[in-house]
């Protein structure tokens, strides 16, 4: 099971930050650099946007341990509750929201980084990044294991 959860992850993790690069270069010119010490600022502050190469890889990091522990979490709720069972896409919706609601709500709020004012637009990008990226690798991993 660990290999799966690790597969999962590092592929869901890694379609996650290229797709948060992409939107924040699309969106503001914001270079890849940027958005892994933006991630680094939760631990350290405004610290880390004038830091080099440690903060980008501490960025790195706790980006995949999220995407692990979303995955961890996901892969072991998955036997138990029979409705995630219904359908990969569904499941991946189930996934995003979640995701989305505990970083804006709960990792955010508990960390450095200011939190933006609601955006219904900025938080509907967000839950479909994450459903792409996050959701459907990682039901799909899931499902694939547990099928066995």
């Amino acid at each position: 099971m660990w290999k799966q959860i690790c597969k999962a992850a590092f592929i869901a993790g890694c379609l996650d930050i290229t797709a948060a690069c992409i939107q924040a270069w699309l969106a503001k010119g914001i270079t890849p650099e940027v958005v892994l010490k933006y991630i680094a600022s939760g631990v350290f502050g405004k610290d880390a946007f004038s830091g080099g190469i440690g903060y980008i890889l501490f960025g790195l990091l706790v980006h995949f341990a999220i995407a692990f522990a979303c995955t961890f979490i996901y892969f072991l709720a998955y036997p138990k509750l029979k409705f995630l069972h219904i359908h990969i896409l569904l499941s991946s919706l189930l996934i995003a929201v979640i995701a989305w609601a505990i970083t804006t709500r709960l990792i955010i709020p508990l960390s450095n980084i200011r939190p933006a004012p609601f955006n219904i637009t900025k938080a509907l990008t967000a839950i479909v990044i994450l459903y792409v990226c996050i959701g459907l690798p990682v039901s799909y991993f899931a499902k694939r294991y547990y099928s066995k």
